[in-house]
């Protein structure tokens, strides 16, 4: 698929001997799970990968297995390579109920008509309970939304090449420290359940609890070299556990509810789970015969060579022109974006596709420019151009552009 992805390698740090004996209880549960690339470090050996880690160190457990990812990357390509075999995407089309037969599903109620339908395959994250109720399971089983803060630091200025874990507590992993595929170091998260599901902000007592638990590991850490702070919401259910089940009440539902850390990670075993759960349960499934796994790759100017970057400037002078300066993207990435098999048609999207905006000037510079891009690519007015879709647009009158600023 063709997304950022490196193996760094895990470290779950303990600090002080207090915390030595939990090692040890993840350890034995990594055995016992079959986890490869186990190794227990001492402090000596923690300190000299990792100079600027507290001095109170009194081991680790590395894990070289362990790897890091572009996550929007991921979901991107995966959405594209999908479209590419033939399905059908359809973005900003909400869920609203279900056409029942009886006890079976035949069809989905949206805000933009009716879908009939053998399986109805319940992913939707915080709203996954919701689905449970439409769908006629008769449950008190309820998604809390659980939010993670984190900050993000100037690569220049904060530069760590491994992920540090402290040790876990018992509902969360605890304050990471990681590099990103991207160079930027980023710590969090904090657990914190809330009541609405759409609420991401930040809190100042969130952020001063990431800071403490950022500098327990590096105490090394500056908030001065703080480029961000952001905010997420996990699916958290009661159980304490995934759920996957094809349950009995309800004929043509697979549910997956309450998948929180690790679900990135397992992602690809719960798509697998779910294809064997179709062929057990639901009718003879058809393999695509012309299915093709590989998304062709798109350039990014500024992992290019110099070499490259001048034959790809010759053939579209597009290539030529940076639009975030902090970042290197260039116009002619944003409009590649635009124009792919799921197109990027916010400024968010292209944030997210392209980490157009995600330097130390976070879009402070290029804003205006992408407006002018999309609305350009889009054929829609600049007034049109949305942050994330309707309700967020980014003009509300319209705005002449002189020397990447607003007049």
């Amino acid at each position: 698929l063709n997304f950022p992805f490196e193996r760094r390698g895990d470290y779950v740090v303990a600090i002080g001997p207090e915390e030595l004996p939990i090692l040890d209880e993840l350890w034995e549960r990594g055995k016992k799970n079959g986890v490869l690339g186990m190794k227990m470090i001492s402090a000596d050996e923690m300190r000299r990968r990792e100079p600027n880690i507290n001095s109170q160190v009194s081991g680790a457990l590395w894990v070289s297995t362990g790897g890091i990812c572009d996550p929007f990357a991921v979901v991107a390509a995966a959405a594209e390579n999908a479209v590419m075999n033939s399905v059908e995407l359809m973005l900003e089309t909400e869920a609203l109920d279900f056409v029942k037969e009886g006890r079976r599903l035949v069809g989905v109620v949206t805000n933009r008509g009716t879908f009939p339908c053998r399986w109805v395959i319940n992913c939707a994250g915080l709203y996954s309970d919701v689905i449970m109720r439409q769908a006629g399971l008769e449950t008190d089983f309820k998604i809390t939304p659980r939010k993670g803060e984190y900050y993000v630091f100037d690569r220049s200025k904060v530069s760590i090449h491994i992920v540090l874990f402290p040790v876990p507590s018992p509902i969360s992993i605890g304050i990471m420290v990681t590099t990103t595929v991207h160079g930027n170091t980023i710590a969090g998260p904090t657990a914190h359940n809330v009541k609405d599901k759409e609420d991401t902000s930040v809190t100042p007592e969130g952020i001063e609890e990431v800071f403490a638990g950022a500098k327990k590991l590096l105490p090394s850490l500056d908030k001065g070299d703080v480029i961000a702070v952001f905010a997420g919401l996990r699916s958290s259910g009661p159980t304490g556990d995934f759920v996957m089940e094809v349950p009995r009440e309800v004929e043509g539902f697979v549910n997956l509810a309450g998948i929180e850390s690790p679900g990135l990670t397992s992602a690809p075993a719960i798509a697998q789970w779910v294809v064997d759960a179709l062929w057990e349960h639901g009718p003879k499934l058809e393999e695509k015969p012309d299915w093709d796994p590989i998304r062709p790759p798109r350039p990014r100017f500024r992992d290019l060579s110099p070499e490259e970057q001048t034959l790809l400037i010759y053939s579209n002078s597009a290539y030529g022109r940076i639009v975030c300066r902090c970042e290197t993207v260039t116009e002619g990435e944003i409009v590649a974006e635009v124009h792919t098999p799921v197109p990027a048609r916010t400024y968010d999207g292209i944030k997210r596709r392209t980490r157009l905006g995600m330097g130390r000037c976070q879009g402070g510079f290029d804003t205006p420019r992408v407006i002018e891009i999309l609305a350009r690519e889009l054929r829609i007015l600049p007034t049109k151009v949305t942050k994330k879709g309707p309700g967020s647009e980014l003009l509300t009158r319209p705005a002449k552009v002189q020397g990447g600023c607003h007049a």
